[in-house]
């Protein structure tokens, strides 16, 4: 049930920005600027993202590093 209602809001969501971009070059300036505004930053958030994903999940397992000994009084 979950899983359908997401992918109706994911195609609800689809259309409106097709729509969004349909009616760009009829929009008034301020429009256009927020549009790119948001655009850009969902593009940022995808990109930090993926960067993450692969430093993080791909990224090839170091060796076991050396412990700390607490130094012993002399």
């Amino acid at each position: 049930m979950a899983a359908t209602n997401f992918v109706e809001e994911m195609r609800s969501v689809g259309e409106r920005l097709l729509l969004k971009l349909q009616r760009l070059p009829q929009a008034e300036p301020v429009e256009i600027v927020a549009f790119s505004v948001i655009l850009l930053f969902t593009a940022t958030v995808l990109l930090l993202l993926l960067v993450a994903c692969c430093c993080c999940c791909c990224a090839q397992p170091r060796g076991r590093k050396a412990q700390v000994q607490p130094m012993t009084p002399p």
